[in-house]
């Protein structure tokens, strides 16, 4: 079953996700294996982040590249609120 992960980060400008995002791409990660769906909303100044990954397996192994890029750019993602998917429908 798929979780859920929903950032909250201090200090996620539209400038800085722009930047991470183009860093992800840089280092073959900007479609990381097993997530489902990505999301960013809210304020350009006060972003947040919404994903959706088959396994926290996945989502950890995609943290190794993740967390040094927002380390370096002075992002902290906080702690995300993880739940596991009841249903999903598309379309």
């Amino acid at each position: 079953m798929p979780f859920t992960y929903q950032f909250s980060p201090q200090s996620m400008t539209a400038a800085k996700y722009d930047d991470i995002i183009a860093r992800l791409d840089a280092a073959g990660a900007g479609k990381p294996k097993g997530r489902l769906y990505h999301a960013c909303y809210g304020a350009p100044d006060d972003l947040r982040v919404f994903d959706v990954w088959d396994s926290p397996e996945d989502f950890e192994q995609f943290g190794k590249t993740l967390i040094p890029i927002l380390q370096e750019l002075g992002v902290d993602a906080g702690t995300p609120a993880v739940a596991e998917i009841h249903n999903i429908i598309t379309g």
